[in-house]
């Protein structure tokens, strides 16, 4: 099987993923059913799991793992999931492949994953403290978007940040149903509580300026 990561790319990841602190564990959900993305999405989180020993990489499908998959709000395929070294969940789902310039939300989400630090500065910290209601944040992307990592990346981080955050991140061609429900003909698109939307890769303050409308 022809690799996925070329030996250079590998070896900038392997580079990047240094700065992970701690253990994770990334669940991949595929499918029995016929699922296009799986394969190489499974083998994509595999190319990178060996490129630091603090990633640890479980294998899951939608139908034999249904328990497990609830639990973590996974209801496509394929998704991956990701527990940190105490294995608590991150409340964070990315749905599709992490390919292209979606690598980054990978790199992104594994290291932010093993860390204890804080994402913003304490006037950001203060205020994403004070939000007490839930809060769903999907964000559409594409793979050759150069912008849309930034935008996976601040509703990953809001996400492990408060509790009463959950965050999405959808690969729009893969999960063309979506898109289309969602009205998507541009990326990243950003949908908060299915009420509230805007688009590319604004600052954090822009979330949270939507999220204070609900």
């Amino acid at each position: 099987m022809n690799k996925l990561l070329n030996q250079d790319v590998a070896n900038q990841i392997k580079e990047v993923l240094k700065m992970m602190e701690n253990d994770i564990t990334v669940i991949f959900f595929g499918t029995n059913k016929a699922c296009e993305m799986c394969e190489p999405t499974a083998q994509l989180l595999n190319e990178v799991k060996v490129l630091n020993p603090k990633i640890t990489l479980l294998e899951r499908t939608l139908e034999d793992d249904a328990v497990e998959a609830s639990k973590y709000g996974v209801t496509y395929a394929p998704t991956f999931v990701i527990l940190d070294q105490n294995k608590n969940f991150k409340r964070f789902r990315f749905n599709g492949i992490p390919a292209g310039h979606e690598i980054n939300s990978l790199i992104s989400s594994l290291i932010d994953s093993s860390t204890t630090k804080p994402f913003f500065d304490q006037k950001v910290m203060d205020r994403i403290a004070k939000i007490d209601k839930n809060v769903n944040i999907k964000v559409f992307v594409t793979l050759g978007c150069p912008h849309c990592p930034g935008a996976v990346t601040n509703a990953f981080r809001l996400a492990m940040t408060n509790s009463n955050i959950e965050a999405e991140a959808y690969e729009a061609q893969t999960f063309y149903e979506l898109s289309e429900k969602y009205n998507v003909s541009s990326v990243p698109k950003i949908i908060i509580n299915d009420k509230y939307e805007f688009l590319g890769n604004q600052p954090i303050e822009t979330f949270l300026n939507e999220i204070d409308k609900l």
